[in-house]
């Protein structure tokens, strides 16, 4: 069944607080997680170990209310693997220790051990929660999180609010999936395919309504992959808010929600119930490699208006053309950002190291974490935090300075799209190209006619060949990664580092004595640099690096008929020897 607000049990102090008018009183949320492995079959073909949360999955929703303080007290009890949790899309204003990425924020959380994250909620909208620590949420450590807002701009709309999450779903771990694919037999880089497409973790989704209401649906895709299309047949869906930013109302017949991105809307029901509706989710196939004969693509629930009445099959579609999101207006109708005091511009290329191995670049970096988280780096460097040196080649660190307007550029050198997250901020999305209109040129008058009041979100599409900027305020002191979220290409290394304002940092934040012994159960250090150098800031020796490069003249494809090219002379030789 559907997820729906109205039904979900929580506390009665709580749900008094969620009916309450603005000048109800902040509460204090606890949830006490006890992670461990369970069994699970969502899509009915294979029942596989999935990450849980105190014996249950799917994980539970989490909600709160704006202005409430947010406890989540952790206790690993996984058996065989380290954890985190990121609350994403949650600024974590004053509390950055408590954005959960394991070596940037935080230690991961050693098997046994527990770990307490407390930040209070200013953001009203739809958020998640996942794992942020190996690859690990794609084997079921992610859910929604709802931050409800008594000022809620189109409340008197609303008769309802469900709760609806996409995601794709693999039958196989990560711990196996991964080394499979970062791995010189695949030199391409081909992401694994998923098996199967969820709709609130589960397939053929019922969703019961009245007729002549207005249900405000939270629509979060928490898969590691797929970008899904989504559309409501014979009903509308009018956009109110993507990524925790309200906007003005916008109608759509059809979305496309990367993973990691939100979006709710407003869908008005009929005035009859004559017949049932099909909801579906496709998943974009156009990322994949390869398009297995028996994968199906869809996930389908249903808007039930009278249960004895058959549930639809849906309707073909020659193409899916989604509503375009660079077009929305936020509600509060900021207007564009200054021109910025820093630009940073950063070229996507997917390539080769001299390993052999597929990995992701941001300017020719990969991503390799420190020896030392790097926030933890900022709060013992002193005076050299300002220095991006201190925290290794391999984080792509930007120091960023206090209130600057930042700018963004991104290049996509790859044929594939991209959804590119910031932590601890949104952005104002100022410039997105169609597919294949090159790399971004700011001397070109065509590509720099920006919005007046540009679209805001935190997680945003790039495309094929293309190019896109954002702008966004340095206003927030913290170490905030910009990364793919594709989960695969952040395994492969496509994220940079922005460390904002350090010595306001080490001003305004402590860092709590149970992450310290998270560090110290998993014997890893939490001072110094990037090599742990605790004496000479700007000695890195020592420093996890990447691979080397290929030697000149190497490509993936010449790597594969290298392959190709041993395997038959193994196969020869092995028939003249018989």
């Amino acid at each position: 069944m559907a997820i729906s607000l109205s039904h979900f049990p929580i506390l009665p102090w709580l749900l008094l607080a969620l009916i309450c008018n603005s000048f109800a009183e902040a509460a204090t949320v606890t949830y006490n997680f006890n992670i461990t492995w369970v069994r699970a079959n969502p899509d009915g073909a294979l029942e596989r170990p999935t990450i849980g949360i105190n014996g249950q999955w799917p994980l539970p929703i989490m909600e709160a209310t704006v202005g409430d303080r947010v406890i989540v007290n952790v206790d690993n009890q996984l058996g065989n693997q380290t954890t985190t949790l990121h609350f994403h899309g949650i600024f974590q204003n004053g509390t950055g220790t408590m954005d959960g990425p394991a070596g940037v924020t935080q230690c991961d959380i050693p098997i046994g051990n527990k770990l307490t994250y407390n930040f209070t909620v200013h953001q009203p909208g739809t958020y998640w929660y996942h794992s942020h620590n190996k690859g690990q949420y794609p084997d079921g450590l992610r859910a929604p999180f709802i931050i409800h807002d008594p000022e809620f701009p189109y409340k008197d709309k609303v008769d309802q609010e469900y709760v609806l999450s996409v995601s794709d779903w693999y039958h196989k771990e990560m711990r196996d999936l991964i080394p499979k694919f970062i791995y010189k037999g695949n030199p391409t880089g081909a992401e694994p395919v998923p098996q199967a497409a969820l709709m609130n973790d589960t397939q053929n989704l019922t969703i019961s309504v009245q007729p002549g209401k207005t249900y405000l649906f939270h629509m979060v895709n928490i898969g590691a992959f797929a970008g899904q299309y989504i559309w409501f047949e014979g009903h509308n869906m009018t956009i109110v808010e993507v990524d925790g930013v309200y906007t003005e109302q916008a109608e759509a017949d059809m979305i496309y929600i990367s993973a990691a991105q939100r979006c709710s809307f407003l869908v008005t029901t009929k005035n009859e119930t004559t017949a049932n509706y099909a909801i579906v989710a496709s998943m974009d196939t156009s990322l994949f490699d390869v398009l297995p004969p028996e994968l199906n693509y869809n996930s389908t629930g249903w808007l039930v208006y009278d249960k004895a009445k058959d549930l639809p099959t849906p309707a073909f579609k020659d193409e899916l053309v989604e509503f375009d999101d660079f077009t929305l207006v936020p509600y509060d109708k900021t207007p564009l950002f200054a021109e910025p005091d820093q630009v940073i511009s950063l070229d996507v290329i997917m390539d080769n190291l001299g390993d052999g191995k597929p990995y992701a670049f941001f300017n020719n970096i990969t991503y390799v974490f420190p020896k030392v988280p790097t926030l933890y780096t900022v709060m013992s460097a002193g005076e050299n935090a300002v220095n991006p040196l201190v925290y290794g080649e391999f984080t792509h660190s930007f120091v960023l300075a206090k209130d600057q307007v930042i700018e963004i550029v991104v290049n996509n050198l790859d044929s594939g799209k991209h959804p590119f997250h910031l932590h601890g901020h949104n952005f104002q999305a100022i410039v997105r190209s169609d597919e294949e209109a090159g790399v971004f040129d700011a001397t070109n008058s065509s590509q720099t006619q920006y919005p007046a009041i540009p679209m805001r979100r935190d997680t945003l599409v790039l495309h094929p060949n293309g190019h896109m900027v954002m702008r966004f305020k340095a206003d927030n002191p913290g170490v905030w990664l910009f990364h793919c979220h594709i989960e695969w290409h952040m395994e492969q290394g496509l994220i940079a580092t922005m460390v904002e304002d350090p010595l306001e940092i080490q001003k305004v934040i402590t860092i709590p004595d149970d992450h310290i012994a998270a560090c110290k159960a998993g014997n890893k250090p939490y001072t110094g640099n990037a090599a742990a150098n605790t004496v000479n800031y700007l000695d890195l020796s020592g420093e996890n690096v990447a691979p080397k490069p290929l030697p000149a003249g190497f490509t993936a494809r010449g790597i594969v008929a290298l392959v190709f090219s041993c395997i038959a002379a193994i196969l020869g030789m092995a028939v003249i020897v018989w």
